[in-house]
């Protein structure tokens, strides 16, 4: 028995040492040498991993760039300030990175959107409001409400506003998209920052039914696509902006009756909401 022992703990031990030894032999002919300078990028990115960039890390991110696949810009996170500094490392030119920050296009919050009859009770995150019963609002279009943009930014950098409507804390924004993957909904965009005209709307029903469920949706009327020579276009009842054709001093800004297509950073006179429910 003890022979029969002994001769089992040798045999494994035999083996153990002839895997190892063959481990040993292969990774020292197999090994392929890492290129310094991608542990070097590596530390310099902002170690987010939040996939902005359209690579599946920090670390591929680097691997890419050092080969050459990407360019010291493609880093929405770090910006200019890194960009220059992965430019300087490289020997290469930086050029400008133009922060691109998300726009929230709806503005039918709690007291602008018609609210169904029936009330939704269930789980408050928008993916699982868009899939049980569209949420409270008749406007099939707009914002659920439920927050997944603000519990999907890694950087705390939207907050949902007293009105139902999520905000972006551009201070703290790092462009990372997140939050436009989180909403079910589509009516979170990536934008230029100095990016000022929008239609902050997404509805596609007529006319008629538009006006009814949301006072600020835009209602197809097609006074803004008429004047703008080309810088906006109807599509299925809905604005839209070529910005490539854009003139903003052609948007009559004041004919638009809910206040739809707007310039961001000024105050639009919109007419009263309404205020007769409609059934669900």
């Amino acid at each position: 028995m003890e022979i029969t022992f002994i001769i089992a703990i040798a045999t494994m031990g035999g083996l153990g040492l002839i895997f190892a030894g063959g481990l040993a032999f292969a990774d020292k002919k197999l090994r392929v040498e890492e290129n310094p300078l991608i542990g070097k990028i590596n530390d310099l990115l902002p170690g987010a991993n939040c996939g902005a960039c359209g690579n599946a890390g920090c670390y591929d991110f680097a691997v890419k760039l050092v080969d050459g696949k990407i360019g010291v810009t493609g880093c929405p996170v770090g910006g200019q300030d890194l960009a220059e500094e992965l430019a300087l490392m490289l020997g290469l030119e930086a050029g400008d990175t133009i922060k691109m920050v998300p726009r929230i296009l709806c503005r039918g919050g709690n007291s602008e959107a018609v609210k169904k009859l029936a009330e939704y009770y269930g789980p408050l995150s928008c993916s699982a409001m868009n899939v049980v019963s569209g949420g409270s609002k008749m406007c099939y279009y707009g914002c659920l409400g439920g927050g997944d943009c603000v519990t999907a930014c890694p950087f705390g950098a939207m907050i949902m506003n007293e009105n139902g409507i999520p905000e972006v804390i551009e201070d703290l924004c790092t462009g990372c998209g997140m939050c436009v993957k989180a909403c079910p909904k589509n009516i979170i965009e990536m934008h230029p920052q100095d990016r000022n005209v929008f239609v902050f709307c997404k509805n596609h029903d007529d006319p008629k039914t538009a006006k009814s469920v949301c006072s600020v949706a835009c209602i197809g009327c097609g006074i803004c696509a008429r004047k703008s020579e080309g810088g906006v276009n109807m599509d299925n009842f809905l604005a839209v902006i070529d910005y490539e054709k854009l003139n903003e001093s052609l948007i009559p800004f004041d004919k638009c009756q809910t206040g739809a297509i707007a310039q961001l950073n000024k105050t639009v006179t919109v007419i009263p909401p309404v205020t007769n429910e409609v059934e669900a």
